[in-house]
């Protein structure tokens, strides 16, 4: 031990020593417990392997600017699912009364796991793996469940920008070549493609040009190379992207993230000026207040939240790792958080205008179809002329002249109406007509834009702004693999990052077949929800209640500069585990309650068809659930049973360059014995005789020095061996 050390300075003093082993370790300078006698472990210090973890520390990249960190978390939070799941979901449960229990959900679910792990990725500076190595060995597991959700997200997510891409470069043409039904040729007769007749022009080149879809899954049909040749080119955007780590992906992210924001924009202020925009966004936002009481209602709402934020993903902790220590991650978090969530109701209002348009060209498309159908019977002498209005002119009917003219028909013939094969045309039965996901972006927002002036440049713009959403949410999704994976492994970022997208790309050519769509459901339904919800409880509870809250805020407190709101301390100690857990029963509920199925296309009927998974697909369901939630059990199994080292070996006090333990002067007497023999003094057996505290070198005392081998310190206390983890 250093001479001028204060320890060797009391042994060599006749004065008595009223100082703790906490008092005294205050003041020590930091030391390198493996180059000094202090090393209990046994471990032998490797010069070289000690130097690399210090350079490693040390040059650990960090973004270039503030503005590119946000711009990075707003990319990966801000994906697909804000343009084409939430609009719906707010459609389906209630309109505006919807934003109350997602808003109340975001505030206590949302802001506080999203502001965990941010701080956790920030405080510890690695990647998943090793952020929950760290905070519990024994849930180490955790790293690895998300890496491999990651991964499964990661297969099918790249898949729809790849649609995306496809759709992309058939937009540089005028007609768009969705917008009418193909002709074929049947011997000198020229016929509409019965297909397309019986459904409609972009619901046939979404499924038969796009997909070439199978009616079932049982039914591979072969490679779609059209779509294998659009998921290179999504594959090679991605690593291109990743190659360089957050050098490269951050550079991308100020075109990825802001250029969607430009696109819808522009989308509200055009769909603004369409004719029937009001009464798609009034029809959004009247709140049906009954469904705020429907627990279905909150259950979708806390999914949605969830996932919207990226929450267990690993993306949001490798990200702020790359931060520095004192970057102020609270407010990173409430701004993420509540960009996020505007976002969405941008994109409600921009999906609700352009449907209210489409809804009313639909709407006045249904009334001529229908007048030419009463004008026939008119003709024929099935309805009489004085069932018509005086005032009603076929040449210029309008939609209310028409609904006038259908009560008094139905009134009057109501034994034989069904007969006659009319329909209501109510616009708010087409408003009613709720579409998500691919229904929505690739046949009814398609569809509006056919309508639209230039729609081939309103067509190019949208989906390169899903394919923008996209990107941003596969970077974030590639850096929950590729960050923990390098940390830990030390493998090169550049080989792994291209060595990963192949492996992607071989693996999701599954997705392009001609079944591929039925495969993307399949994984988008039952690969993350369950093993995701699960993730995060244990993330919860591992800081909350293993760490210690108290403990966390301490360290908080530290880093930011200022102590966080005593909110964020009962949400993460009990509103939060709970609210979680009931989700995850939801889930599992939910689960058991829907039967396993999908919707199938069936090309001789023109019509989707629900249909139950085959056993083998079951299987494979199943198998996805299982091997994404393995890691978890595994893990702490392998270390529960030290089969595994967990890294338990390590002192307490990492007298590392860095990383001495701070506040070591405000620990409570009994915090000393957890400071000396672990946090329980049976749980990790000390490789000397138990000491009392230091009494100085005259003490009589019989706990006064070992004359064991490793009583060679002249100091009179030990280092028990403690989990650096459970500091």
């Amino acid at each position: 031990m250093p001479k001028n050390s204060k320890v060797t300075q009391r042994e060599h003093s006749s004065e008595h020593v009223t100082e703790s082993v906490a008092d005294l370790l205050a003041h020590e300078e930091p030391v390198d417990y493996k180059r000094s006698v202090l090393n209990v472990t046994g471990e032998t210090w490797d010069k070289q392997k000690d130097g690399e973890e210090e350079l490693d520390a040390e040059n650990r990249p960090a973004w270039n600017s503030k503005l590119q960190y946000i711009l990075a978390q707003i990319g990966y939070s801000v994906g697909l699912g804000n343009v084409w799941r939430f609009p719906y979901l707010c459609q389906k449960n209630g309109g505006g009364a919807y934003l109350v229990p997602y808003l109340v959900l975001l505030i206590i679910i949302g802001l506080p796991l999203f502001f965990l792990e941010l701080a956790v990725g920030q405080r510890i500076r690695r990647g998943s793996i090793g952020v929950w190595n760290y905070i519990c060995p024994r849930l180490g597991g955790i790293g690895y469940a998300s890496c491999l959700v990651c991964f499964f997200v990661g297969l099918y997510y790249n898949v729809i920008i790849g649609w995306s891409i496809f759709y992309f470069f058939k937009s540089f043409q005028y007609p768009l070549p969705w917008s009418e039904c193909p002709i074929v040729k049947n011997g000198s007769v020229a016929i509409v493609e019965t297909e397309c007749e019986r459904s409609s022009a972009t619901t046939y080149f979404w499924y038969r040009e796009t997909l070439d879809i199978s009616n079932s899954i049982s039914e591979s049909g072969g490679l779609n190379w059209k779509m294998t040749l659009c998921l290179l080119v999504a594959w090679s955007l991605v690593g291109l992207a990743m190659i360089k780590g957050i050098q490269s992906s951050g550079k991308v992210m100020y075109f990825s993230s802001l250029f969607p924001y430009v696109v819808l924009v522009c989308f509200l202020v055009r769909g603004l000026l369409l004719r029937g925009a009001v009464d798609g966004i009034m029809h959004m936002f009247t709140p049906k207040l009954d469904k705020m009481l429907d627990p279905q209602v909150w259950r979708e709402a806390a999914t949605q939240v969830f996932f919207a934020l990226g929450l267990g993903f690993g993306g949001v902790i490798a990200f702020s790792s790359y931060n520095k220590q004192d970057n102020n991650c609270h407010f990173d978090a409430t701004l993420v958080s509540f960009i996020n969530f505007f976002t969405s109701v941008l994109a409600t209002l921009v999906v609700f205008a352009v449907l209210g348009f489409k809804a009313n060209i639909m709407n006045e498309k249904c009334v001529v179809e229908n007048a030419e159908k009463i004008l026939g019977y008119l003709n024929t002498n099935v309805l009489s002329h004085d069932l018509i209005p005086p005032h009603v002119n076929f040449s210029h009917l309008t939609a209310k002249d028409y609904n006038e003219m259908y009560r008094v028909i139905m009134t009057v013939k109501e034994g034989r109406f069904k007969e006659l094969g009319l329909d209501a045309c109510l616009l708010e039965d087409e408003l009613n007509k709720s579409v998500q996901g691919t229904g929505l972006a690739f046949i009814a927002f398609t569809e509006a834009m056919t309508h639209f002036p230039a729609s081939p440049f309103w067509s190019v713009m949208f989906f390169l702004m899903l394919i923008n959403l996209g990107l941003g949410s596969m970077i974030g999704t590639m850096s929950g693999i590729t960050t923990p994976i390098i940390d830990t492994f030390k493998v090169r970022k550049e080989v792994f990052t291209v060595g990963c997208c192949i492996f992607a790309f071989v693996v999701g050519l599954i997705f392009v077949q001609r079944s591929g769509n039925y495969f993307v459901t399949m994984f988008d339904d039952y690969s993350a929800t369950l093993p995701l919800t699960v993730v995060v409880i244990l993330e919860n509870i591992a800081v909350a209640w293993i760490y210690g809250t108290k403990k966390f805020m301490q360290e908080l407190t530290e880093m930011l500069g200022f102590r966080p709101y005593q909110f964020y301390y009962y949400t993460w100690k009990y509103v939060s585990p709970i609210c979680m857990a009931v989700l995850m029963t939801a889930s599992i509920i939910q689960l058991g309650v829907s039967p396993p199925g999908y919707s199938a296309w069936i090309r001789e009927e023109a019509a989707e068809k629900f249909l139950f998974y085959p056993t083998w697909a079951m299987a494979i369901l199943i198998s996805l659930i299982i091997l994404a939630s393995l890691p978890l059990p595994l893990v702490f199994i392998l270390r529960q049973f030290h089969l595994v080292s967990d890294g338990s070996n390590a002192l307490s006090v990492t007298y590392k360059k860095g990383r001495m333990m701070k506040d070591i002067s405000n620990l409570e007497d009994n915090d000393e014995t957890r400071f000396i023999l672990s946090k329980v003094p049976s749980e990790t057996p000390s490789p000397m005789p138990t000491h009392r505290s230091y009494l100085g070198p005259g003490s009589n005392s019989p706990m006064e020095m070992s004359s064991a081998p490793n009583g060679r310190y002249g100091s009179g206390y030990l280092l028990a061996s403690t989990p650096e983890s459970e500091l």
